[in-house]
């Protein structure tokens, strides 16, 4: 019989990474207990740590009796000379080549939504210096233009928002800024909507009898909202406030609170200038009018600050809640003349809180929103419960790469990618420590390795 020995922590890698093992011999420990059966394909850790913390560090591997170690393609990993050190190079391999693949994607998304973002904000610019020139009108086809592109860029990738709604650094170019992040968070989210309502309505109706429709077709019955629909929406969405360039600037820049005098012009904005200047433009669309007029209408019954006050809850059509959602969000995790930007984390936790269950259709609303912008948007540093840090590649999950050890130290190689959802992972401290904020890369810019500062830079 063929045997080979690994060390357990190459072994720990591997099935961290997706991989599996079969040692193809029964493993004991010094005392003749157990550990691991032979013919057991191991997908998780937990009973490689079992071995670990029994004392054992070297696994006999048995290649004649079905023995083995598989990526996480199910390829099988080669076992012939200097089997360590073989196996441990594939490992290496594969981690970096994961690792970069992902942080290229990232590198990639950034670079686009930076263009992307510059010349929506070049093209917004231009638009609100001719409502105050001409007193309403400007160029329809250049906005719907740069829609489109916020658009595609959208949805053509999942969490691709997160990179093109960038961090407010100034206040005085938030309407700018504002208004594309809305457009970008409000598509995402709606989307989100969309496909999971649209699919859920189509799963109720396939459970209708033959006798009251006829003879079942494996088809999609009801769509929400329609391509052409969608792109309407975030027309809807980029052009939400956009009559607060006709609200006097010391009022709309005001540092400290405003008086209630000031609030009612402020309000005005939306029921009164917005949707003049979609009347001057003959924006005549019923989808884009609601969300200027109503994107700060109340969304239960009882809520507070909401204007105007001429609909209830159940008349703000679905898509202007999605709106205002999306309008809270980007307003509270920016930076403005009279408050600094709040942490995402606490902002989704205090809009979670804010409108959980109230309605069926708003919690429907709710988790499309949550899962839509994510916890921890992508690029964040967070703190895991091991101590430490951790750099986040996607917010589904999230999938972050840990970069220090729990002290704190830079670590020395690349890590594989941690899915932070998965349980088996949390049972070994590999969760956010929620009591610990989150960072940026460049808070902690020093403590990153090269390789992610290559991918990071220094915006």
């Amino acid at each position: 019989m063929k045997i080979s020995r690994i060390s357990i922590d190459s072994l720990i890698e591997l099935v961290t990474g997706g991989g599996t093992v079969k040692t193809g011999v029964d493993i004991y420990n010094k005392k003749g207990i157990l550990l691991l059966e032979k013919d057991v394909l191991i997908k998780s850790i937990n009973p490689l740590l079992l071995v670990k913390n029994s004392g054992v560090f070297q696994i006999p591997v048995a290649m004649d009796s079905n023995g083995g170690l598989w990526d996480r393609d199910g390829r099988p990993l080669p076992m012939e000379k200097e089997e360590e050190k073989a196996v441990g190079q594939t490992i290496k391999r594969e981690i970096n080549d994961e690792i970069d693949t992902k942080l290229q994607k990232i590198a990639v998304l950034k670079k686009e939504a930076t263009y992307t973002h510059e010349k929506a904000k070049k093209n917004y610019r231009k638009v609100l210096k001719e409502i105050q020139k001409t007193g309403g009108e400007f160029d329809v086809e250049l906005v719907q233009n740069t829609v489109d592109e916020i658009f595609e860029f959208v949805v053509r990738s999942d969490n691709a928002f997160a990179y093109l709604a960038k961090e407010i650094i100034s206040f005085d170019n938030y309407l700018y800024n504002h208004s594309i992040n809305v457009c970008a968070i409000g598509t995402a989210i709606l989307k989100m909507f969309n496909d999971s309502f649209s699919g859920i309505i189509n799963k109720y109706l396939a459970t209708y009898p033959d006798s009251y429709i006829g003879k079942k077709d494996n088809v999609v019955s009801f769509v929400e909202f329609l391509p052409e629909d969608l792109k309407n929406l975030s027309l809807g969405y980029f052009l939400h406030d956009v009559g607060k360039v006709l609200i006097p600037p010391e009022i709309l820049n005001k540092k400290g609170p405003l008086t209630p005098e000031e609030f009612e012009i402020v309000k005005g904005h939306s029921f009164d200038k917005g949707v003049a200047i979609l009347k001057k433009n003959n924006l005549d669309n019923t989808y884009i009018r609601n969300i200027t007029e109503y994107h700060h209408g109340p969304l239960f019954i009882g809520e507070g600050r909401c204007y105007p006050n001429n609909r209830l809850p159940i008349e703000i059509p679905l898509y202007v809640k999605i709106c205002k959602l999306a309008d809270i969000y980007d307003a509270m995790t920016s930076k403005r003349c009279y408050k600094d930007a709040m942490n995402p984390t606490g902002v989704v936790k205090n809009i979670f809180n804010e409108y959980a269950d109230k309605d069926h259709m708003l919690q429907f609303i709710l988790h499309s929103f949550v899962k839509s912008v994510g916890i921890y948007p992508p690029g964040s540093i967070i703190f895991m419960a091991t101590g430490q840090m951790a750099y986040v590649v996607e917010s589904q999950g999230p999938i972050v790469i840990p970069f220090t050890d729990k002290n704190g130290k830079t670590l020395a190689k690349k890590s594989y990618p941690v899915d932070l959802g998965d349980e088996e992972q949390q049972k070994h401290g590999f969760c956010v420590d929620r009591r610990k904020p989150l960072k940026t890369p460049i808070e902690v810019y020093d403590l990153l390795p090269e390789y992610l500062k290559a991918y990071v830079g220094k915006d």
